[in-house]
């Protein structure tokens, strides 16, 4: 109906500007027109005046002079603007009409209507595009979010982080039983972040919760509130409160906060000023409701440490949930969910695998299992094989084996077995606590020519020698390309390492307190958290890596021969499992 009104509305206008057009049209011709003038040369014109066929001339402002022949046809020519062209006119009997008046008057009129045509459209116009600039305002303010209500997803569903789940179970007790905790004075928290590394499960726990609470769960992103037009970010917030509230009980979960929870601009130097209206409308409105009404905020984010200190104080999200990557004991528990309704071989230890997956997160493991069932059913396999999940492994970690190797020189295969027995090498004299599972020299399409799976045991902490063997198993390949072949002669296949071991002494350097001549201090809160690095602190990362390079380097001069033997293994085989690599070490020591 509102759309018929609208182009109703249109279609008067265009009907009003094309009456009113013509009527222009038709006064102009009124005063200045009749048949179309013809236009002849102003030297034909003296021509046809000194021979009397000149009847009518019309005098004006106008750069082109019109008339009348004697046989009443009409004329057009240029205008000399002479003072005397009257005087020699009226001398050769022509009838001189001064026009200039009459053509003002015109024009005036033209003018009017043409005025008035603007001016109603003017009138007109601003009204409604007001109206529908208001409408557009409304609709892009209204934030569009996920709603569920029934959920399959319980914390049955979920496997590790037992103490995040306490917490949840706690809050879902608050929502269905408010009564239990007003006896005691309670109150229900406003709202809880869950932080943790990617994949973890964070969406899941929430998505949980509400259903285990049986309330709705509106799911939104930061990103949703992060516009270029001013005040809609702020306005999509109001507009989601206001929604939550006509529900009564529910979650709003806002995934990725960090996109508009971001610490505010202190140095007056004017930061993002809409992220700072959208970051104060979502703190107003959580100051704005009551714990009794059973809305709890949740959220998700990476990075807590970089959230605004007003988000994080009581009544704002009062509870701040760690859902941290699983151990041994989460990942068979979690290796075991998902391979619940998977068609297993009985032989494959759910053991073993968590114990090879160290760092893997939920989602990372929930991929792995997918993978093996995928390349299960590739095959038509009865069921998934400890050759599917190793095969999925390598997957997940370095992508698919390169189908064409026809193409690789038999010097790249050589180059890249001696690097990665280098790294097989360091790791199993360096750090003897750590599995090395598989180490191969097939390319993947990530880009690797080939890898060293290096499993360290779960720990809580990374101690200073730690990292420094693993710089130095980082490097061994590199090394090991020095030493075959020659310093001419090393290859960007390092470039991965340089890069893993440059992160690691830079964080030892200037987070952990690990460097002598640095001492005891964050360089990241002193420079202000910019992340850069100046030029001393440069020195020293880079003596620091000159230092385990050579150290490096003389460890691998000393076991060059379980290195070469390593290399030919991966070079007969391409690919050496953890008891191959044992027995190739033990008969070359």
């Amino acid at each position: 109906m509102k759309k018929l009104k609208n182009k109703k509305l249109a279609i008067a206008i265009c009907m009003v500007t094309l009456i009113l057009s013509i009527l222009s049209v038709g006064i102009y011709r009124q005063y200045f027109s009749g048949e179309i003038p013809l236009e002849i040369p102003y030297g034909e014109f003296l021509e046809k005046v000194k021979e009397n066929q000149v009847r009518t001339v019309y005098l004006s402002d106008s750069p082109k002079l019109k008339g009348e022949l004697q046989d009443g046809k009409a004329f057009i020519t240029d205008h000399p603007r002479t003072d005397d062209l009257k005087e020699f006119l009226l001398v050769q009997n022509i009838i001189v009409e001064e026009v200039g008046q009459q053509h003002s008057m015109g024009q005036i009129i033209t003018f009017v209507v043409l005025v008035g045509v603007f001016a109603a459209i003017a009138f007109i116009l601003p009204k409604q595009s007001s109206k529908q600039a208001s409408k557009e305002y409304d609709k892009m303010s209204s934030v569009e979010f996920s709603t569920q209500k029934e959920s399959a997803i319980t914390f049955s569903n979920i496997a590790g982080n037992e103490e995040a789940k306490e917490n949840m179970m706690e809050l879902v007790d608050f929502l269905k039983n408010p009564k239990k905790y007003e006896r005691y004075g309670a109150r229900m928290p406003k709202g809880v972040i869950l932080y943790g590394p990617p994949g973890t499960g964070k969406t899941l726990m929430a998505k949980a919760l509400a259903s285990e609470a049986g309330v709705d769960f509106l799911a939104v992103s930061g990103s949703d509130f992060v516009q270029v037009y001013a005040g809609l970010g702020a306005g999509r917030i109001r507009n989601l409160f206001k929604k939550a509230s006509e529900k009564g009980k529910c979650v709003i979960f806002i995934d990725e906060i960090d996109a508009i929870g971001k610490k505010r601009d202190r140095g007056g130097l004017g930061g993002s000023d809409e992220s700072d209206r959208t970051l104060n409308a979502l703190l107003t409105e959580m100051s704005g409701f009551k714990g009794s009404e059973g809305i709890i905020v949740m959220a998700a984010t990476n990075r807590l440490d970089i959230l605004d200190e007003a988000l994080l104080r009581p009544g704002r999200f009062d509870r701040q949930i760690e859902i941290g990557l699983p151990d041994l004991k989460a990942r068979q528990d979690i290796l075991a969910l998902y391979t619940r309704n998977r068609p297993i071989d009985n032989t494959i230890s759910i053991e073993k695998i968590a114990q090879q997956t160290v760092y893997f997160s939920g989602a990372k493991l929930e991929n792995l299992m997918n993978e093996a069932a995928i390349y299960a059913a590739r095959e038509n396999a009865s069921f998934i094989a400890e050759k599917h999940i190793d095969r999925a492994f390598y997957t997940v970690i370095a992508g698919e084996e390169k189908k064409n190797r026809g193409n690789i020189k038999e010097i790249d295969r050589k180059i890249t077995a001696y690097h990665e027995a280098g790294h097989t090498v360091a790791t199993k004299l360096l750090c003897p606590e750590n599995k090395v599972t598989k180490v191969t020299i097939i390319p993947s399409t990530k880009g690797a020519g080939g890898f060293s799976m290096n499993v360290p045991p779960d720990s809580m902490y990374h101690r200073k020698v730690d990292m420094f063997n693993n710089i130095k198993i980082a490097l061994a390949g590199r090394v090991v390309e020095e030493f075959v072949f020659g310093g001419d002669n090393i290859t960007t296949g390092a470039s991965n390492d340089i890069q893993k071991a440059t992160e690691i002494i830079v964080s030892m350097v200037k987070q952990f307190g690990m460097s002598e001549e640095v001492g005891m201090i964050n360089y990241d809160i002193l420079l202000g958290g910019s992340g850069g690095i100046d030029q001393r602190l440069a020195e020293i990362c880079n003596n620091e890596m000159k230092r385990l390079y050579n150290e490096t380097k003389e460890l691998i001069k000393e076991n060059i021969q379980l290195v070469s033997a390593i290399a030919k293994g991966l070079l007969d085989r391409e690919t050496l499992k953890e008891d191959e690599i044992d027995m190739i070490i033990k008969e070359a020591a």
